[in-house]
């Protein structure tokens, strides 16, 4: 088996829109030794006949048509089915930079050289904002030049700020002995359900040979704000139940690195804000996996965080029903500052405005106001 071969998993259901631009992207890549694994989930449209036409043209290409079972068992059959050195997961309405695997593998074969065999090499990704709108912006995503870890290859609690953000688990390459020593799957779950969550998990806290460069060459298409809404209306409590998720990894693998469990918990305030901004904590269901979640929250850990807003400490305090000890807004409203700034470096002046503009709404509306 080559070293450089790299197995493409891309799991598809109904992906019509999209297919064409994200297999062009993967066929164009400068570098050649790929195995690209389609996998039709059941699709309804076109998607199976257009896997088919890339088939005929490309040898390098298999197809896999099923059943539908969503995209944890679809992922999952792919891992199976790859031989490749490295496994990479590419989803069919995004696309890649033609240069993505051979930098990705070049930056490993520097460790190679000197003796050490990286798991997961990890870069940004390209956020494609308001999508097929006249709006549509290519923006860097919320942890390019944040990753600054003292020495590579570095565990996660050396970079945890990448657990606080989007699981982007396709902006990576795998090495597949690494996930098969420890039996690394996706959840197999209905739908698309968020299985990315603990997948990331499961990969980023079970070494301590993670490499990283600041170099994005993925393009993440993002929901639109219409999409977003409808979203949190029709699957209110997935994303505190994929957060469960990932705290049961973390317990069953004794994870303790209090980095790692603030990185954490700052996702379970991140899900649940975005869940109270449009269905209201009045609701028994939302109250009830709130407060589920925040029992499972180290209470010291929550009140010691100063980028955990002064009203999510107080609502931390009240659904558990314990003290709340007095807060110091002062450092909080310091690291919104500092956000405000690293927005305007990293998306520009207008990003920014609309961005704050959005914080500010969506925080009065979680408060109230």
């Amino acid at each position: 088996m080559s070293e450089s071969l790299v197995s493409v998993i891309v799991p598809i259901y109904n992906a019509g829109p999209y297919l064409e631009q994200c297999l062009d992207s993967i066929v164009g890549q400068t570098h050649k030794e790929l195995e690209i694994i389609l996998l039709n989930d059941g699709s309804t449209d076109d998607s199976l006949s257009t896997m088919q036409r890339y088939a005929a043209a490309d040898k390098r290409i298999k197809i896999i048509d099923k059943q539908n079972q969503g995209y944890g068992a679809t992922c999952n059959r792919g891992l199976a089915e790859a031989t490749g050195t490295w496994i990479s997961i590419v989803e069919p309405d995004d696309w890649i930079e033609s240069g993505m695997y051979a930098d990705m593998l070049a930056f490993a074969q520097k460790f190679a050289d000197e003796g050490t065999l990286l798991d997961i090499v990890k870069t940004p990704y390209w956020r494609i904002w308001m999508p097929d709108t006249k709006q549509q912006r290519k923006l860097n995503c919320s942890y390019k030049n944040r990753i600054h870890p003292d020495h590579q290859p570095f565990g996660i609690g050396d970079a945890a700020h990448l657990l606080c953000h989007h699981p982007s688990i396709w902006s990576a390459i795998y090495r597949k002995s690494f996930l098969d020593a420890h039996n690394i799957r996706f959840k197999e779950i209905p739908g698309a359900g968020w299985a990315d969550n603990p997948f990331l998990v499961e990969t980023l806290c079970q070494t301590d040979r993670i490499g990283y460069f600041d170099t994005a060459y993925y393009c993440y298409r993002e929901e639109t704000p219409e999409k977003s809404k409808n979203f949190a209306h029709t699957n209110t409590l997935l994303p505190l139940e994929r957060w469960n998720d990932m705290m049961d990894v973390l317990e069953r693998l004794n994870v303790t690195d209090e980095r790692i469990l603030r990185a954490h918990n700052s996702r379970g305030f991140t899900y649940l804000s975005g869940i109270i901004e449009e269905v209201d904590l009045t609701h028994d269901d939302v109250r009830a996996a709130a407060k589920h979640m925040f029992e499972r929250m180290d209470a010291n850990l929550v009140f010691t965080d100063n980028e955990v807003s002064p009203g999510m400490k107080r609502l931390y305090a009240g659904l558990r029903g314990i003290p709340c000890p007095k807060i110091n807004p002062l450092p909080h409203m310091a690291g919104l500052v500092g956000q405000g700034v690293y927005n305007l470096k990293n998306t520009g002046l207008a990003n920014t405005f609309f961005a704050t503009k959005n914080y500010l709404v969506k925080r009065n509306r979680r408060e109230g106001k």
